[in-house]
């Protein structure tokens, strides 16, 4: 079984050179013959105007170019790793004023009209900061919040370069930045945290418990949190883990809850709703001795 790539892995596969403009195949040591000559025989493919790619490059990065811009936001996002809820459609960047463009192939894509930052990227894809700025326009807040939250906790940014997007953008974005968190591990943690913020309890996350492990949330002092998800909590091996932990933070006076991935991400008010119940029915009796 082969290795799962990292997302930094990823970032530089992604922002590798795979588009190529003739001037660059020709200082490569192509002749203008042998470039005609690839293409004809299916070797090499003429996306566009002065745009080259060998015939396996990826098919979301052949359109966005043949279409005359570069992928960006959810689709760049998503290609390198990055958490996104929801990427349904293709999003590609176009840069104002630029001609001969193709309409797309399919009427779901996205283009992203927007003045370009003047960031250095690469032909085929936006720099990274340009689809940040792009994925927090086109996503409702919460699930922008959580793919910021990836952003940081995989460190393909620093905290200032992220508020350098915001301060590009109108004032009221600037909200969003105050809620990102790198310390979380996953989108839903982002969406189980965002429920804890609105029902206004005191919460840590990433705690360390002696005998139990990390565990992603410690509500008041004595309910865990666990935000389970199909990538990481799959197979009979994971759930006698799990269940083994859950023990033994119940011998240490800890209750222990664990929503599913699907039902933070998609039905958060019956979380919300689910989570005061419980603090609502064991509060009285568990928060006087709540472990800290």
């Amino acid at each position: 079984m082969s290795k799962k790539k990292t997302v930094h892995a990823r970032r530089t596969e992604t922002y590798a050179t795979v588009v190529r403009t003739r001037s660059e195949l020709l200082s490569s040591g192509m002749s203008p013959k042998d470039i005609t000559s690839a293409v004809r025989a299916g070797v090499l493919m003429r996306l566009r105007r002065d745009r080259y790619a060998a015939v396996d490059v990826d098919d979301d990065v052949a359109e966005a170019v043949r279409i005359g811009g570069r992928l960006s936001c959810l689709s760049l996002l998503k290609a390198i790793g990055v958490f996104v809820l929801r990427c349904d459609s293709l999003h590609v960047h176009v840069r104002p004023g630029t001609s001969r463009i193709r309409r797309p192939l399919s009427t779901d894509t996205v283009l992203h009209w927007d003045v370009w930052s003047g960031r250095e990227g690469s032909l085929h894809v936006v720099a990274l900061l340009d689809a940040i700025r792009h994925s927090v326009r086109c996503q409702v807040p919460r699930a922008a919040v959580a793919t910021l939250d990836s952003l940081l906790h995989h460190g393909l940014v620093t905290r200032r370069q992220m508020e350098s997007v915001f301060e590009a953008m109108p004032a009221r974005f600037g909200a969003l930045m105050a809620l990102v968190d790198p310390s979380a591990e996953s989108g839903p943690e982002t969406f189980m945290r965002l429920i804890l913020r609105g029902l206004g309890v005191t919460y840590e996350t990433q705690v360390e418990i002696p005998g139990v492990g990390r565990v992603d949330f410690v509500v008041d002092g004595w309910l865990i949190i666990e935000c389970d998800s199909k990538e990481f909590h799959e197979g009979w091996d994971k759930q006698i883990e799990d269940r083994a932990r859950d023990i033994a933070a119940a011998q240490r006076g800890y209750v222990t809850i664990r929503p599913i991935a699907n039902d933070l991400m998609h039905d958060a008010a019956n979380v919300r709703s689910s989570v005061a119940e419980v603090l609502g029915a064991l509060r009285p009796r568990l928060a006087p001795h709540a472990r800290s």
